[in-house]
C-alpha cells in the first residue's frame, strides 16, 4: 500500500525522506524545528525584499522568550 497524505495524495520521495528523518529527530529539538518550518512557510520568495527585517520579525516570538528574562536585563544593562 502506498503512503498518502491526510487528503489521500501519494507522498513524494522527498516527503517520505522528511518523515523518516522526523521519526529519528530528537524530541528536545522539535520546537526549534517547528519554528524553522513556520519561518519557511511564512517566507514567500520574491515577496520579502528585506530578508534581514523579515528574519527579525519571524524570530521575534522565539527569541522573546529569552529576551524578556530578568537575567538578560542584568547582562545587558551596561551596554
Amino acid at each position: 500500500m502506498q503512503e498518502t497524505t491526510s487528503i489521500n495524495m501519494p507522498l513524494s520521495p522527498r516527503k517520505k525522506k522528511l518523515i523518516k528523518e522526523l521519526e529519528s529527530f530528537p524530541e528536545s529539538r522539535i520546537n526549534a524545528l517547528l519554528d524553522y518550518m513556520e519561518f519557511l512557510r511564512l517566507k514567500k520568495p520574491g515577496k520579502n525584499k528585506d530578508d534581514l527585517s523579515f528574519c527579525i520579525q519571524a524570530s521575534e516570538s522565539s527569541f522573546g522568550k529569552d529576551w524578556l528574562k530578568p537575567e538578560e536585563d542584568k547582562e545587558w544593562k551596561d551596554l
